[in-house]
């Protein structure tokens, strides 16, 4: 892998929980992204077809054959199993040491707090500096904003999408081109008012002054792009 702080490519994809990566997902991937797995991850990262360039964790659910082509073909960052931080977090670190325009985060499985702290690792500090924070869990798209910050989306008119404050409180939320409009809101952690709100236009802009804001399309509203 280059050194800390080197930017080796504009996009890093970041593969982690214990589910297989279904395919509308993994065709999304850009040909000239890093690829990053989370131990047994890589597994299902190369059972869909990438090819991780690094591997991070524990090793404790990889399998003996991905261990063994991580070793031949990727970068391998080893933690002791007694650690603080979840494979999913110390991945992430290594993705944002690489300072990429875009972070991609695909992730799948059916833990509920596997998926929880995965989602809730895209809030940490190192990660705000990078423009774009996104993710994929199974088929549901997620756009992670740190205020202040902004994100505009590409949806069909009539798409669900939900603003949810998982990181703590949000301030200055602002969201136009939707049925329910916000503006200068305050969003407490995972409170309801910024939930299933409906896209009227086709471009969508977010707007948080404070706070990690979290963006949730289901996965029937799965044409959605970030514009910016």
């Amino acid at each position: 892998m280059p050194a800390e702080g080197a930017l080796v490519n504009e996009t890093v994809v970041v593969i982690t929980g214990a589910g297989t990566l279904p395919p509308d997902v993994v065709r999304r991937v850009p040909h000239h992204a890093l690829v990053i797995a989370a131990d047994g991850a890589l597994d299902h990262a190369l059972a869909a077809g990438l090819t991780p360039a690094g591997l991070v964790g524990d090793m404790d659910s990889i399998s003996v054959e991905g261990l063994e082509w991580a070793r031949r073909h990727a970068t391998i960052e080893r933690h002791d199993p007694d650690k603080d931080h979840t494979d999913t977090e110390l991945t992430l670190r290594m993705a944002a040491d690489l300072n990429p325009a875009r972070l991609i985060m695909i992730g799948a499985g059916g833990r509920l707090d596997h998926m929880l702290a995965a989602i809730g690792a895209l809030g940490q500090v190192r990660l705000t500096g990078i423009p774009t924070v996104e993710a994929w869990w199974a088929d549901q798209w997620i756009r992670v904003v740190h205020g202040p910050g902004q994100a505009m989306l590409e949806l069909p008119p009539g798409s669900t999408l939900s603003l949810l404050a998982m990181h703590g409180p949000c301030a200055g939320v602002t969201i136009t081109g939707v049925r329910w409009p916000l503006h200068q809101a305050e969003l407490a952690p995972l409170v309801g008012v910024g939930v299933s709100n409906v896209a009227l236009d086709d471009r969508v802009t977010v707007r948080v002054s404070s706070g990690v804001l979290t963006i949730v399309i289901p996965g029937e509203s799965d044409s959605a792009r970030a514009a910016a």
